[in-house]
C-alpha cells in the first residue's frame, strides 16, 4: 500500500514537472503570439492603408478619364449665347442746390420716357429741379454719341435716381434773441441712358 502510494506520488509529480514545462511552453508561446498580433494588425492596418490609396489613386485616374469622356460631350452640345445686354450710359450730377424731395416729384415723371419727349416735358416745367435734371439728360446724351457712338436721341431713360447730399446748415434770427435754424439740403441725381428697342 505505502508503495502503492509511493508510486502514485511519484506519478503525480512527474506529472506536475510535465505539465510546469508544458504551462510554461504555452505561457511563452501566448506572450509570443500576443507580441506577434499587434505587429499583424498594425501590418494589416497599414496594409489597408496603402490599398486605400492605391483605390483613391485609381479613382482618381478613372474620373479624368470620365471627365474626358464627358467634354466632347459637351462641347458637341453648343450653349445658345445669351442674349447681349445693351449699353447703359451713364450721367451723375452731384451737390445740386435743390431738396431731393422736390427734384424726385420731376424724376419720377420722365423715369422710362424717351429723350425727346422728356426734354420736351423738362424744358416747359415750372419745377425749378426741371433745370438741373434737363442738362443732366442732355450730358448723358452727349456721354452716348461721344463714348459710346450710339445716337443721342434714339435713347430713354431707363433709370433716373435722386438721392441726399450733405445739408448746408444755416441759422435765421428770430424775435426776442432766438435763432432757427434753416436747412438748405443738396442733392445728388444720377440718370442711366439705353437705347430704345426697335
Amino acid at each position: 500500500m505505502a508503495d502503492e502510494n509511493q508510486d502514485k506520488k511519484q506519478q503525480a509529480s512527474k506529472a506536475k514537472k510535465a505539465a510546469k514545462p508544458a504551462a510554461k511552453k504555452e505561457a511563452a508561446k501566448k506572450d509570443v503570439k500576443a507580441s506577434k498580433k499587434p505587429a499583424a494588425k498594425k501590418e494589416s492596418k497599414k496594409g489597408s492603408k496603402a490599398k486605400g490609396k492605391e483605390k483613391k489613386a485609381s479613382k482618381a485616374k478613372e474620373e479624368p478619364a470620365k471627365k474626358s469622356g464627358k467634354e466632347p460631350a459637351a462641347k458637341a452640345k453648343a450653349k445658345p449665347k445669351a442674349p447681349v445686354a445693351p449699353p447703359v450710359v451713364k450721367a451723375k450730377a452731384r451737390y445740386v442746390r435743390i431738396a431731393p424731395r422736390k427734384a424726385r416729384l420731376i424724376a419720377d415723371q420722365v423715369r422710362g420716357m424717351d429723350i425727346e419727349s422728356a426734354r420736351a416735358l423738362l424744358q416747359f416745367s415750372p419745377r425749378g429741379a426741371a433745370q438741373p435734371i434737363h442738362k443732366l439728360i442732355n450730358s448723358a446724351a452727349a456721354n452716348a454719341e461721344n463714348n459710346h457712338d450710339l445716337i443721342g436721341d434714339e435713347m430713354r431713360v431707363a433709370s433716373i435716381t435722386v438721392d441726399e447730399g450733405p445739408t448746408l446748415r444755416r441759422f435765421r434770427p428770430r424775435a426776442m434773441g432766438r435763432a432757427t435754424p434753416i436747412n438748405k439740403r443738396t442733392s445728388h441725381i444720377a440718370v442711366a441712358l439705353t437705347p430704345v428697342e426697335d
